[in-house]
């Protein structure tokens, strides 16, 4: 709920978890007072040390108090020019060339439910009694530009968000420069930060440094969030674990440039600001028009990083993916791109779909090539119809055929690009995305559309759509598989080409939201060259994404240990692939490979044109377990037990059940050494008052002395690159 205290003038946001608590400062000044663990009450934040140090902080204009200073003190939406030298949340150039704002508060309403954010993702409520709003008015009364910050909390969950709305109330037109979705200071720098830095097939490495003074950028320029950063801050006391200590994740809900930023300031004060990239940004307001930000959830734990994973686990499977699939089981699929890549037609794909249904395979997913003239990499992207000489009589008799073995249908798209060689960019080149005269970039021979023109994303959407309609598809993986370069539009003004990157994005949201919406029924796949695009902003359409192209089981251990960290299980898609692998050159056990692929959406990614017997049979006993304990790995909570950033020959995780009846215990051998140590490993989330059975053995070993004392790993995992899962099941 949101209280307001009038008399002290502090707004309370608060459940059962967690407060945040808001202050206005002197009638006018929006400060930062607390986020944390709950309190039952908030006394004046006007303990807040008042020194005089106003010959470098000034003081506001005609302010008589030299101990207040904007420079000093703790801040919701700081701005620029008016005293405060820290980074800004937002900037304006207005018509008459100057920068400085001074937002004061104006007034508040407080919502029962959640608003909806027009032409952006963003978590949603089902019922309005599942969250309250608090949206704060402030303005500047030289210059008439008015933001809007909204709040809302979730009543059951330790979560916050937050967005701003930017107003130009004034008679003349005014530039945006930055507009940050949200700013907090912390009144202390005792902090670790988290970061996921990464690159092609390296994603989300999990990194961890204690703040320092100064400024500390994490950002994209790519047109997208990338595979080199998330757009995610994360902050935790030194001593925080995976199983205790506190928190804090700020996750922005966007998928193009972005800029996570942390400064700490001379006195070890600590601000932290996320929101859209200020390069190369800029975007005009006339009179009377307004900018939305994009959304950042902001969730706190004092049970340490499991405890922030399973409320952001929670938060993303109930509130964030929207449509019929949030809920559902996902399919088992066989991927047929490291059988045949390019090479394939009607009979191949038939016997291939054959082979995966006699493994227990549940879809056929038909990747790149099915289209235009495709037969390389080199050309028909934009042609979204079926190639006629690898299917003379179209893809619907695969289609019909693959149904009839009571398995599933889906296919490759890449819609946001365009092939030179392709009868589209021959009709329209100027709808690329363009810098004048500048030459165009290639990556993967192919350009990037122009989404932010209406015409170009009609056209994509009037082909997908004519195609859909024909082809009873079941599941779509969409990639997107190069970065923006001479980012810029056709049709664009001068003084608006600064805002192509952006519009770009909410094209690509309203293309999105066209499409699953008028076809619910299939379950899409977010994938961008790998995790290059793995965030919430897509989420939000997608209920689940392609990890990384690197399918090597022990890299693939540590991308999703690190992954799992934001996102759950279900979200994350994983393939048991050929060996050595495609990517490392490495070969790891059948066993492992499957057990990382468990631990995600289980799919294969291996030659089923060839029969192989031993492969096969331990594919067969894989996905029969992996049905048999389905429901358990995908809506389970998930705990992570050791990591592999931590320990480089060894890793354990485990999934429970949401009654906490039955488990999987996964442990994996990453190096394994000569007379090594014996492996002690302590499960987690248990019900510490039951008995467990393990792998239906006799012996019987209750819930706590599972998580207080552990259990060894024995026999212990004596080879690289193997791994053992155990089933553990509460006696009555």
């Amino acid at each position: 709920m949101i209280t307001w205290n009038a008399e002290q003038q502090v707004f309370h946001l608060h459940n059962p978890l967690i407060s945040y608590v808001i202050g206005i400062e002197h009638q006018r000044f929006l400060v930062h007072c607390y986020w944390g663990k709950r309190v039952t009450a908030f006394h004046p934040f006007h303990d807040y040390p008042k020194l005089d140090r106003s010959s470098f902080s000034p003081t506001p204009a005609h302010w008589q108090d030299r101990t207040f200073s904007l420079d000093t003190v703790l801040q919701e939406y700081p701005g620029h020019g008016a005293g405060d030298y820290r980074e800004p949340a937002y900037e304006v150039r207005y018509a008459d060339g100057h920068q400085v704002s001074n937002l004061h508060y104006v007034s508040h309403q407080i919502l029962t439910g959640k608003p909806h954010l027009e032409g952006l993702p963003a978590t949603w409520v089902e019922t309005p009694d599942e969250a309250d709003t608090l949206i704060i008015t402030l303005a500047d009364p030289v210059t008439h530009l008015q933001v809007e910050l909204s709040y809302t909390v979730f009543r059951c969950l330790p979560v916050i968000t937050r967005s701003a709305r930017i107003i130009n109330q004034s008679d003349k037109p005014l530039r945006l420069l930055r507009a940050l979705s949200c700013s907090i200071d912390f009144p202390d720098s005792d902090y670790q930060q988290i970061q996921f830095p990464g690159a092609w097939a390296r994603e989300r490495s999990l990194h961890r440094q204690p703040l320092n003074p100064g400024i500390t950028v994490l950002d994209s320029k790519r047109g997208a969030s990338s595979t080199h950063q998330q757009p995610f801050i994360g902050l935790v006391r030194p001593e925080t674990t995976e199983m205790q200590g506190e928190a804090w994740a700020l996750h922005l809900v966007y998928s193009g440039n972005f800029t996570a930023r942390t400064e700490v300031d001379a006195y070890r004060q600590t601000r932290v600001m996320l929101g859209i990239n200020p390069h190369g940004f800029g975007w005009q307001l006339q009179a009377g028009e307004s900018f939305q930000t994009p959304e950042v959830v902001m969730a706190w734990s004092e049970s340490g990083l499991n405890g922030l994973s399973q409320v952001l686990h929670r938060l993303y499977r109930d509130n964030l993916v929207r449509g019929q699939h949030r809920h559902l089981v996902r399919p088992i699929l066989a991927n047929n791109w490291e059988s045949t890549y390019f090479n394939f037609n009607e009979e191949k794909l038939l016997r291939f779909a054959r082979n995966a249904k006699q493994l227990g395979v549940e879809l056929l997913m038909l990747d790149d090539g099915w289209f235009g003239k495709r037969e390389d990499d080199t050309s028909s992207l934009g042609d979204w119809f079926v190639n006629q000489q690898k299917f003379p009589n179209g893809l619907r008799p695969l289609i019909d055929q693959v149904h009839r073995l009571e398995m599933k249908f889906g296919l490759w798209f890449e819609p946001e690009m365009i092939s030179r060689r392709s009868e589209l960019f021959a009709q329209h080149p100027d709808w690329v995305l363009n810098a004048g005269d500048q030459p165009l970039s290639q990556g993967r021979n192919q350009y990037i559309l122009d989404l932010g023109r209406p015409e170009v994303r009609n056209n994509i959407l009037t082909q997908m759509c004519a195609f859909l309609e024909q082809h009873p598809i079941d599941y779509i993986k969409w990639d997107m598989n190069r970065n923006m370069t001479e980012v810029g539009s056709t049709t664009a003004s001068p003084e608006r080409q600064q805002e192509t990157a952006h519009r770009y994005i909410l094209g690509l949201y309203e293309l999105l939201d066209a499409l699953t919406t008028r076809f619910p029924h299939i379950l899409f796949e977010c994938c961008a060259g790998g995790g290059g695009r793995f965030d919430p902003g897509m989420l939000h359409y997608m209920a689940q994404a392609w990890v990384s192209d690197n399918t090597d089981a022990a890299s693939r251990v540590h991308i999703q240990y690190s992954t799992s960290l934001l996102y759950p299980p279900i979200m994350q898609c994983a393939h048991v692939s050929e060996v050595p692998n495609h990517q490392m050159g490495r070969s790891t056990s059948m066993g492992m490979r499957g057990a990382v692929a468990m631990s995600g959406n289980y799919g294969l990614m291996l030659d089923l044109m060839r029969k192989d017997t031993e492969r096969d049979e331990a594919v067969c006993k894989q996905i029969a377990f992996y049905k048999q304990h389905r429901e358990l790995l995908q809506f389970g909570t998930f705990w992570r037990l050791v990591s592999p950033w931590e320990n480089a020959d060894f890793a354990a995780w485990m999934f429970v059940s949401q009654d906490r009846s039955e488990a999987l215990l996964m442990a994996f051998s990453l190096v394994s050494q000569a007379s090594a140590p014996h492996r002690l490993v302590r499960l987690a989330g248990l019900d510490a008052d039951v008995i467990y059975q393990i792998d239906n053995q006799p012996q019987q070993i209750g819930g706590d002395e599972l998580m207080y004392r552990g259990m060894y790993i024995d026999p212990p995992l004596s080879r690289d690159y193997v791994s053992r899962i155990w089933h553990l099941k509460r006696l009555p």
